[in-house]
């Protein structure tokens, strides 16, 4: 059964947007009466009943609530330096939270490619691909941030930075504690400079290798990301 997306599913009957309604009675010809599921990007799932079957305002009552609908019991957040292209940005964040993503930060440093980024269309991508992989939590998606302010912010223990040079880097499965949450800070295409490490590293993140072969900026957080939850099933 396909999900939509509504957050203020819980309050009992609401309407859909315009974009959701057409989906649902022009495109999967569902009609009064019928079954759907409706997330609120919270972790709240709604076995819903259609009530009026209006492509431009389909208007849903919520019949069964489940609360945290295949929610894990630790979260992951991806701090990234965003690409000079916006595409490659825009697939890293529809393919993360298809993999399983909580928090997805923009990370601007000093051999960033892309200082200015709007969310707008990250989000519209996000919620997609949490309707899309069956899920119910919709992550969050920070403005661009510099490295310094994302350094100095309420971070998990677990701190985590894919660095390609250096000898005191070691493995992701040598790192990191399964079922914890952790912070994953991956660097632009020139990689961090020497100083951002010492920083990081001050900070508490360790510096850990994703094996010999230079990977571009996306590649390189969908792999970690991938390993981190690997190591958790």
């Amino acid at each position: 059964m396909p999900i939509f997306y509504h957050p203020d599913i819980t309050s009992g009957i609401v309407s859909l947007d315009a974009e959701e309604s057409r989906h649902c009675v022009k495109v999967l010809r569902l009609r009064e009466g019928d079954s759907v599921s409706v997330a609120d990007g919270r972790g709240t799932l709604c076995r819903c009943r259609i009530v009026s079957a209006d492509a431009r305002e389909c208007v849903v009552e919520a019949v069964e609530t489940e609360e945290h609908y295949r929610q894990r019991p630790f979260r992951l957040h991806l701090a990234v330096a965003p690409t000079k292209n916006m595409a490659r940005i825009e697939w890293l964040v529809e393919k993360a939270v298809e993999i399983g993503v909580d928090e997805f930060t923009p990370v601007i440093c000093q051999h960033s490619e892309r200082g200015v980024l709007k969310t707008d269309r990250l989000e519209k991508i996000a919620i997609s691909a949490m309707k899309q992989s069956l899920r119910a939590s919709l992550p969050v998606i920070h403005g661009a941030t510099s490295l310094s302010d994302l350094l100095s912010s309420n971070l998990p223990q677990q701190r985590l930075v894919c660095y390609c040079e250096g000898n005191q880097r070691q493995s992701l499965h040598q790192v990191y504690a399964r079922g914890h949450d952790a912070v994953v800070l991956i660097g632009p295409e020139g990689d961090f400079a020497p100083s951002e490490i010492a920083h990081a590293m001050e900070a508490g993140f360790v510096p850990v290798t994703l094996g010999d072969t230079r990977l571009r900026t996306e590649t390189a957080a969908l792999y970690a990301l991938s390993a981190l939850n690997f190591i958790n099933e």
